[in-house]
């Protein structure tokens, strides 16, 4: 990424955690009707299980009903677009996801800027993918994969959830890193039964897909890629154990359209926080794999900024294009 993009990055996400002056008395007793969050994914995804777990807490803190609303389609894209055209006053939130960092460059025509036209209101939780195997393949770790690719490139099947997603491009930076050809399958629907055929060898997969089938021994996970290792499969290395400085992960957090009041994003994350903070909501984010996370929302705008540049460098390092 030029220098003048990534300048231009930083200064409109400073500008989105800016303290908006509040616009109306509502602000101060907010929320005083339902609010929406809306999620980019079908019902049953790991971020439609993120929100709906939210939501209740949400509401129990803040006296108002949360109801998630998904609406999928176009990667994310028309969901984040419904939020950033609606109006800011914190009624209509978006729960959104590192597709929206993959999205700013896999698409060349978005009618958004999701940097500058939100508001980062309060990071929600981390997700580890699990690099998991067939139980036919060969390699049983992390170096005995790589050795293995390099003497055959270019004959592992990757299975993905489609160009541009988390997973595909989770694998696309192991390759970078690693040297090794991987051939991805790109997968509209479920790819596991695959998997476990063996009509592909491996995937990097959200924990929630494939956890029950590592622990049940019909798949094997060599690794995780988030930077430290996993509670879900404590016994399981990450991959930076082996290859210094890989890391990637599935991130949730909560955004408000650009120019929402100061006080209703100091009193949404306020509550988030507080949710977060909450054993019961961490138990049930661990139940998927996941693990709360909890930023500022001046850190969570930074942290989207850094986000978009790693995945911009590396859709434009393999000429990635959407579908």
């Amino acid at each position: 990424m030029k220098l003048r993009r990534r300048n231009f990055l930083y200064l409109a996400a400073g500008a989105a955690a800016l303290p908006a002056m509040p616009r109306a008395a509502s602000a101060l007793d907010y929320p005083t009707r339902p609010v929406h969050l809306i999620v980019g994914f079908p019902a049953s995804g790991l971020t439609d299980i993120l929100a709906r777990f939210l939501g209740p807490a949400l509401s129990e803190r803040l006296g108002q009903q949360f109801i998630v609303e998904d609406r999928p389609g176009a990667g994310t894209n028309l969901a984040t677009e419904a939020v950033v055209r609606a109006p800011p006053d914190g009624y209509t939130l978006l729960m959104a996801t590192s597709s929206n960092a993959i999205n700013a460059t896999l698409y060349d025509n978005l009618r958004f800027n999701f940097i500058r036209d939100t508001t980062p209101v309060a990071s929600v939780a981390r997700t580890p993918l699990a690099l998991v195997v067939n139980l036919s393949f060969p390699a049983r770790s992390i170096p005995e994969l790589i050795a293995y690719a390099k003497l055959n490139p270019g004959t592992i099947n990757m299975a993905t959830a489609g160009i541009g997603s988390s997973l595909h491009l989770a694998g696309e930076l192991f390759m970078t890193m690693t040297g090794v050809k991987l051939v991805p399958v790109h997968y509209r629907g479920i790819y596991v039964p695959d998997l476990l055929a063996g009509q592909v060898q491996l995937a990097f997969s959200p924990m929630p897909t494939t956890i029950a089938q590592v622990r049940a021994g019909k798949l094997r996970a060599l690794a995780v890629t988030t930077g430290t290792r996993s509670p879900a499969l404590p016994d399981v290395p990450t991959i930076g154990e082996f290859v210094a400085g890989y890391e990637a992960s599935v991130w949730n957090g909560v955004v408000a359209p650009k120019s929402t009041p100061s006080a209703i994003v100091e009193r949404l994350h306020a509550a988030i926080d507080a949710a977060l903070a909450d054993p019961r909501l961490a138990a049930q984010f661990a139940g998927v794999g996941s693990v709360a996370k909890s930023m500022t929302p001046g850190d969570f705008g930074r942290f989207i900024v850094e986000d978009t540049e790693k995945w911009d460098k590396v859709i434009r390092a393999d000429n990635i294009k959407a579908e």
